[in-house]
């Protein structure tokens, strides 16, 4: 998400937080839930994550509802 500067740029501000913040919080269940529900909130950006991650869209979506 971080290496794509546009995309990281949208992320902090939505999200209010910063890059240490995300870089800290990868454990964090309210961390990971921001992140994943940025990604929700923008199919190109959902789509993306998966890709590179190698898993279906529905999958990040899934792990999105398991935490709120």
């Amino acid at each position: 998400m971080l290496s794509d500067g546009p995309r990281a740029e949208r992320l902090l501000a939505l999200t209010g937080m910063t890059a240490e913040t995300l870089r800290g919080g990868l454990g964090d269940p309210g961390v990971l839930g921001a992140v994943l529900e940025f990604l929700a909130a923008h199919e190109p950006d959902l789509c993306a994550a998966a890709d590179h991650l190698g898993v279906a869209p529905g999958a990040l979506i899934a792990a999105r509802d398991a935490l709120t």
